[in-house]
């Protein structure tokens, strides 16, 4: 700190305090707010995009279809054509220069964006329980939570928070979950707020050299936990709203349980610790200097940040830069992907019979009516609300909390966390989604079970 004067140093903390204080209020202060008669808690940021999306009302299917078909051109001019002449660090490479997959995965959703619009071709891809539910419910969400969790995420990242946070929470996340101290701002931001703008945080970490692949991998497949308002839904469609107590607190300890355990096994163990970008090593160890406390040496390492953190001008060009990656990288992937899983889910066994393994599982923890329970244990993995919806005509409160808690506590739906993770920059495959999925379904089923059962029984 001794060649900053003592103005710079002033203004770096002020910075820092003030841009930080305003970053925590936007996404992790829950605030009460009243529609339609009913009093609700939410997250600012998660307003202000609720209340974007009623501004721009019935013309949100046109925005969505203009940005799935422009990114869809785009793609394949940069892909193509142009590959070689676009510049490698800049913003058409990033958002727009993909591997064939990817460029598949865009054009398919260009297809099913237009014939979900205009209700054309085949309903398979068209109805509100595929394309249509992709289309009508979550992406115009995803469409506004993206454009203000990308534009004032540089508050979160940019100013010092994460500086101050990582030497502190170092000795609780490191031992634990075998992450850096920084990540508490993702998985307070994931838990409180919407797993998506976990993992948008995740994904501009990793590309900014904080995270390695493991750790991003980790945090994304590991701490997006559904919020509370998407839990109090799945509850009430169980018939759980009575009990949501004990119901939200089994998805609370079976996913803290996932979360010490899945980090240390593979296929996660087995991940390298690759980074993105080149940083200071001790902006990743979160190691503290001789005689020198957490709270001291985050505060110090914030000031510095602070000092170096960009202008008004640069805050909204980093954020705007972001929207565009998120909408136009992302929702292509969760339209394209989201559909094709809703529609094996919808239209195919397929997910039945990959859940058969499961009877026994269930059968041994004594779930009544397993039969029936186990037709919705992987079809969470295409979308989370499926296993509440088709476990609809069973009675027993056992079956119905194990179902409704344990597809809360999967994480991984195609349909939107697992989409966006597929469609950021985090290097990971949905073959390895999948199998965290499992291994996250068969450590928390036991465990919700059993508090069913003490519960219930």
């Amino acid at each position: 700190m001794n060649q900053y004067s003592r103005s710079q140093i002033l203004k770096g903390r002020l910075k820092f305090i003030i841009m930080s204080l305003i970053g925590i209020i936007l996404f992790l202060i829950p605030i009460p707010v009243t529609k339609d008669g009913k009093t609700e808690t939410t997250l600012p940021v998660a307003f202000l995009a609720s209340f974007l999306k009623d501004i721009i009302g019935g013309a949100m299917p046109i925005i969505i279809v203009l940005i799935i078909t422009v990114s869809g051109i785009i793609t394949l001019l940069c892909s193509t054509i142009y590959k070689d002449k676009i510049h490698p660090t800049g913003l058409l490479a990033s958002a727009f220069k993909v591997r064939p997959v990817w460029l598949i995965l865009r054009i398919l959703a260009v297809v099913f964006v237009w014939m979900t619009y205009l209700k054309i071709g085949t309903k398979v891809i068209y109805s509100s329980d595929t394309g249509g539910l992709i289309f009508s419910d979550l992406l115009p969400t995803l469409v506004t939570v993206f454009f203000f969790a990308a534009l004032f995420l540089p508050l979160l990242m940019e100013y010092g928070l994460l500086e101050l946070l990582g030497p502190i929470f170092r000795p609780i996340m490191r031992p634990l979950f075998t992450l850096p101290g920084r990540s508490t701002v993702d998985n307070l931001a994931s838990f409180i707020g919407d797993g998506t703008v976990g993992v948008v945080i995740t994904s501009r970490q990793y590309q900014l050299g904080f995270y390695s692949r493991r750790e991003a991998t980790v945090i994304s497949t590991t701490f997006s936990v559904v919020s509370i308002t998407f839990a109090i839904v799945v509850a009430n469609t169980v018939n759980m709203q009575n009990h949501f107590f004990y119901f939200y607190l089994s998805v609370i300890v079976s996913c803290l349980v996932c979360a010490l355990i899945l980090p240390r096994i593979w296929p996660l163990s087995a991940i390298k610790d690759e980074y993105a970008k080149e940083v200071p090593e001790e902006h990743r160890t979160e190691k503290l200097p001789d005689n020198q406390s957490a709270i001291s040496y985050g505060f110090q390492q914030a000031t510095e940040t602070g000092i170096k953190a960009p202008g008004v001008k640069e805050f909204f060009i980093s954020g705007f830069k972001t929207v565009v990656d998120m909408w136009f990288a992302i929702l292509p992937v969760v339209m394209s992907i989201g559909t094709i899983a809703t529609i094996i889910a919808n239209y195919t066994p397929f997910f039945a019979i990959i859940g058969k393994p499961f009877l026994p599982y269930l059968e041994l923890l004594q779930i009544p009516e397993a039969t029936k329970a186990s037709e919705t244990i992987i079809i969470g993995f295409a979308d989370m609300f499926l296993p509440s919806i088709l476990i609809d005509g069973v009675k027993n409160d056992i079956t119905l909390f194990v179902v409704g808690a344990l597809s809360i506590s999967q994480l991984i739906y195609l349909s939107e966390v697992g989409g966006v993770i597929l469609g950021s920059k985090i290097p990971v495959s949905i073959f390895k989604l999948f199998i965290i999925f499992l291994i996250r379904t068969i450590i928390a089923l036991p465990i919700i079970a059993l508090m069913a059962h003490l519960y219930f029984g």
